[in-house]
C-alpha cells in the first residue's frame, strides 16, 4: 500500500487533492456559517461542523497530526475534511474521514485516508492507525478496505479496522 504524497508546509499533496490543516478562520468560518467561495456547494457537512466545535477543547488537532481540510486540487473547493485523534494513544491513533456528497464515489475519500494514515505513521512513536465503521456504512468500509486497512474486529454493528507501520513494508 503506498500512495504517493508530498509535503510542503504541513499540507500533504496526493495526486488529486491537497490536505489543508484547518485553520482558527477556518473553523470559525464553519461554526458561524460564513460561506466560503472555495468550499463546495455542500461544504460543510454536519460532520465537519461537530469537529470544528472541538478545536477549542482538543487544540492538538490543529496540529501537524491533527485534522485536515481536503481540497480538489483541479477546483480548489474544499469538498471534505479528515484527521486523525491526536494524541496517540499507546501508539495508536484514530483517524476519521468525510467527503461532501456532490463528491463521493471518485475515490477522494480513499486517497486521501491512505495519504493521512501513510503520514500519521512517520509520527514519533505511533505504531497503528485505527478507524471504526458502522456495517450500515458499506461505502465506508470499503473506503478503509481500498486504503490498504485490515479489518480486525466486528462488534454488533461496528467494524473496527487498522493499518501499522509494518503494513507499509
Amino acid at each position: 500500500m503506498s500512495s504517493t504524497f508530498s509535503t510542503s508546509r504541513d499540507d500533504l499533496t496526493t495526486d488529486r487533492l491537497v490536505l489543508q490543516r484547518w485553520s482558527i478562520i477556518e473553523a470559525a468560518a464553519v461554526i458561524d456559517n460564513t460561506r466560503s467561495v472555495y468550499w463546495a456547494d455542500d461544504f460543510p457537512a454536519d460532520g465537519d461542523r461537530v469537529i470544528a466545535n472541538l478545536f477549542e477543547q482538543h487544540p492538538d488537532w490543529l496540529g501537524a497530526y491533527g485534522h485536515r481540510l481536503i481540497i480538489e486540487r483541479d477546483s480548489g473547493l474544499t469538498v471534505g475534511s479528515l484527521g486523525l485523534f491526536w494524541p496517540p494513544s499507546e501508539g495508536i491513533l484514530e483517524i476519521g474521514y468525510g467527503i461532501v456528497a456532490s463528491r463521493r464515489s471518485r475515490g477522494y475519500a480513499t486517497e486521501a485516508t491512505r495519504a493521512l494514515a501513510e503520514y500519521a505513521l512517520t509520527a514519533p512513536d505511533v505504531h497503528t492507525v485505527t478507524a471504526s465503521v458502522e456495517l450500515s456504512n458499506p461505502a465506508s468500509l470499503r473506503v478503509l478496505e481500498k486504503a490498504g486497512f485490515h479489518r480486525w474486529a466486528t462488534e454488533e454493528n461496528l467494524a473496527r479496522f487498522r493499518i501499522t507501520s509494518t503494513d507499509l513494508r
